[in-house]
């Protein structure tokens, strides 16, 4: 079990030593690979929207806004509407731990066991391409010889991200602790690392040799999911999967594992941590738009709870 340093208040600077960012990424990496399209019609329950009401008799209004994780001044700036609510609520759930992790014991958690090496996995001209990119990271050589594939996955993508602007969720957490506001985590560094561990290794291995050799093209869909964002179309942010196969035949089953792991996972997780707060009532959810998309997400969750719930934006 890893153990962190003790808990003390903290700012966006402070939300995770590299975990946090470089998983935050990664998530939203896979929300980009989607290209929506306006065309097609929303078929799908809770397939619209940015902001929701939930409601239950006896009980304070509670809130869930589905963010994304991009750090781009488009989509930073906390909206209007949500802004509006804030005040109305007196604790604010997010995906992830304010908590700041040693090196050494992420390190850990990331590297292959029995002394397994990731180039055998990848292949010698795939590691020779990836290991600049991990070492300009910040990842030292000795590490990036030993990563698992999802790891060296987020490593590369977070290497790319680092000094962009402040994000959506960054601006978030900076607002609840200004005003105060109780901070809860819906999952912990150890249950983020285990979602990706439970990803085959076969699909690691996919998912990281196509970003490593994709990168250009999974990158000039960011625009697109920025565009859905903003719209709030929830279904073409989360349309990636069928899209991807089409453009890259054979790739639609590994992003497939990656969304059930990484989406679907770990929104269960979510709705059973919010079981209590939400009965206390007065809560702001603010989480990836993709969690809350559909039958499978945490709106249906929180509906099929006997909660009532009601888009206001």
């Amino acid at each position: 079990m890893m153990r962190r340093r003790p808990s003390s208040p903290v700012g966006p600077s402070r939300l995770g030593k590299w975990l946090a960012p470089a998983f935050l990424c990664v998530a939203a990496w896979l929300a980009l690979i989607a290209t929506p399209s306006c065309a097609e019609p929303a078929r799908t329950t809770f397939a619209e929207g940015h902001l929701w009401r939930i409601s239950k008799a006896g009980i304070g209004d509670s809130y869930a806004f589905g963010t994304i994780h991009v750090a781009d001044p488009r989509v930073a700036a906390i909206p209007k509407q949500v802004e509006a609510v804030l005040p109305r609520t007196r604790t604010l759930a997010m995906e992830l731990p304010p908590v700041e992790v040693l090196d050494a014991q992420v390190f850990d958690l990331e590297e292959l066991e029995d002394g397994g090496r990731l180039e055998p996995l990848i292949g010698t001209d795939a590691f020779i391409a990836l290991e600049p990119k991990l070492l300009a990271s910040g990842t030292p050589a000795r590490v990036a010889a030993r990563l698992k594939p999802w790891a060296a996955m987020m490593r590369l993508q977070w290497g790319e991200s680092r000094g962009a602007s402040r994000s959506l969720d960054d601006n978030l957490l900076a607002t609840g602790l200004a005003r105060r506001m109780q901070i809860i985590s819906l999952e912990s560094i150890e249950e983020q690392i285990a979602a990706f561990d439970t990803i085959p290794l076969a699909s690691q291995v996919a998912l990281l040799r196509h970003a490593l050799a994709q990168r250009e093209a999974l990158a000039r869909r960011t625009e697109g999911t920025i565009e859905a964002w903003l719209r709030g179309d929830l279904a073409g942010i989360a349309r990636a999967t069928e899209r991807i196969d089409r453009e890259f035949p054979g790739m639609g089953r590994h992003y497939a594992e990656l969304t059930r792991h990484i989406i679907e996972d770990r929104t269960v997780v979510m709705h059973h941590r919010l079981f209590m707060p939400l009965r206390s009532g007065k809560v702001m959810v603010a989480i990836g738009a993709s969690h809350l998309y559909g039958e499978r997400g945490l709106l249906a969750m929180l509906r099929n709870d006997g909660y009532r719930i009601t888009r206001i934006w």
